[in-house]
Protein backbone atom coordinates (compact mmCIF):
# COMPACT_ATOMS: atom_id res chain seq x y z
CA UNK A 1 0.00 0.00 0.00
CA UNK A 2 2.73 2.65 0.49
CA UNK A 3 3.90 2.16 -2.99
CA UNK A 4 0.17 2.56 -4.41
CA UNK A 5 0.66 5.99 -1.93
CA UNK A 6 3.77 6.99 -3.33
CA UNK A 7 2.65 6.27 -6.40
CA UNK A 8 -0.52 8.67 -6.06
CA UNK A 9 1.91 11.33 -4.42
CA UNK A 10 3.63 11.68 -7.57
CA UNK A 11 0.80 11.98 -9.97
CA UNK A 12 -0.06 8.36 -11.00
CA UNK A 13 -3.21 6.08 -10.52
CA UNK A 14 -3.10 2.90 -9.74
CA UNK A 15 -5.95 1.42 -11.45
CA UNK A 16 -5.19 -2.32 -10.42
CA UNK A 17 -3.10 -4.29 -7.93
CA UNK A 18 -3.20 -8.37 -7.61
CA UNK A 19 -1.45 -9.65 -4.58
CA UNK A 20 -1.14 -13.22 -6.20
CA UNK A 21 1.03 -14.25 -9.71
CA UNK A 22 -2.88 -15.87 -10.98
CA UNK A 23 -4.62 -13.15 -10.31
CA UNK A 24 -2.02 -10.38 -12.21
CA UNK A 25 -1.87 -13.09 -15.02
CA UNK A 26 -5.49 -13.09 -15.58
CA UNK A 27 -5.86 -9.60 -15.19
CA UNK A 28 -3.41 -9.04 -17.83
CA UNK A 29 -5.84 -11.73 -19.93
CA UNK A 30 -9.17 -9.79 -19.80
CA UNK A 31 -8.77 -7.72 -23.30
CA UNK A 32 -10.45 -4.64 -21.66
CA UNK A 33 -7.90 -4.09 -19.58
CA UNK A 34 -5.06 -1.66 -19.59
CA UNK A 35 -2.03 -0.79 -17.57
CA UNK A 36 0.68 1.94 -18.97
CA UNK A 37 3.19 1.13 -16.39
CA UNK A 38 3.95 -1.80 -13.62
CA UNK A 39 5.53 -2.18 -10.44
CA UNK A 40 6.03 -5.74 -9.83
CA UNK A 41 7.18 -7.63 -6.32
CA UNK A 42 9.47 -10.38 -7.18
CA UNK A 43 7.76 -12.38 -4.50
CA UNK A 44 4.09 -12.31 -4.36
CA UNK A 45 2.80 -14.57 -1.55
CA UNK A 46 5.70 -17.25 -2.06
CA UNK A 47 5.28 -17.09 -5.47
CA UNK A 48 8.03 -15.39 -8.03
CA UNK A 49 6.17 -12.49 -10.07
CA UNK A 50 8.34 -13.49 -13.11
CA UNK A 51 5.51 -14.95 -15.07
CA UNK A 52 3.86 -12.06 -15.13
CA UNK A 53 7.25 -9.86 -16.16
CA UNK A 54 6.79 -12.12 -19.28
CA UNK A 55 3.52 -11.39 -19.83
CA UNK A 56 3.99 -7.99 -19.63
CA UNK A 57 7.36 -7.91 -21.96
CA UNK A 58 5.39 -9.80 -24.85
CA UNK A 59 2.78 -6.82 -24.28
CA UNK A 60 5.51 -4.47 -24.35
CA UNK A 61 3.91 -2.82 -21.17
CA UNK A 62 7.05 -0.56 -18.64
CA UNK A 63 7.43 -2.43 -15.79
CA UNK A 64 10.12 -2.40 -12.68
CA UNK A 65 10.74 -5.00 -10.10
CA UNK A 66 10.42 -3.66 -6.25
CA UNK A 67 12.80 -6.50 -4.35
CA UNK A 68 14.72 -6.28 -0.70
CA UNK A 69 17.53 -8.00 -3.02
CA UNK A 70 18.45 -5.16 -5.61
CA UNK A 71 19.23 -6.49 -9.01
CA UNK A 72 21.55 -8.97 -7.81
CA UNK A 73 18.83 -10.85 -6.56
CA UNK A 74 17.15 -10.89 -10.13
CA UNK A 75 17.59 -13.86 -12.14
CA UNK A 76 20.09 -12.93 -14.99
CA UNK A 77 17.70 -12.74 -17.96
CA UNK A 78 15.56 -9.94 -15.78
CA UNK A 79 18.69 -7.81 -14.59
CA UNK A 80 18.30 -5.38 -17.40
CA UNK A 81 14.90 -4.41 -15.98
CA UNK A 82 15.17 -1.21 -13.47
CA UNK A 83 14.30 -2.38 -9.74
CA UNK A 84 13.46 -0.28 -6.82
CA UNK A 85 15.55 -1.83 -3.52
CA UNK A 86 13.00 -2.11 0.03
CA UNK A 87 12.93 -0.04 1.80
CA UNK A 88 12.78 3.35 -1.03
CA UNK A 89 11.85 6.59 -1.67
CA UNK A 90 9.66 8.84 -3.52
CA UNK A 91 12.03 10.05 -5.40
CA UNK A 92 13.47 6.44 -6.22
CA UNK A 93 10.46 5.54 -7.08
CA UNK A 94 10.03 8.89 -9.39
CA UNK A 95 13.36 7.39 -11.04
CA UNK A 96 12.64 3.87 -11.05
CA UNK A 97 9.07 4.85 -13.13
CA UNK A 98 10.45 6.81 -15.17
CA UNK A 99 13.41 4.69 -16.27
CA UNK A 100 11.13 1.73 -16.76
CA UNK A 101 9.21 4.30 -19.25
CA UNK A 102 12.62 5.35 -20.98
CA UNK A 103 13.78 1.55 -21.88
CA UNK A 104 9.96 0.49 -23.33
CA UNK A 105 10.43 3.81 -25.62
CA UNK A 106 13.67 2.55 -26.52
CA UNK A 107 12.37 -0.97 -27.25
CA UNK A 108 14.27 -2.51 -24.49
CA UNK A 109 13.41 -5.90 -23.31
Amino acid sequence: MLLEDMIGELGGAVTASASRVGRALELLDDPGFEVDLAVLDVNLAGEESFPIAAALAKRGVPFAFSTGYGNSGLPEAWRNRPSLQKPFTHEQVRTVLSRAIAKSDRGGA
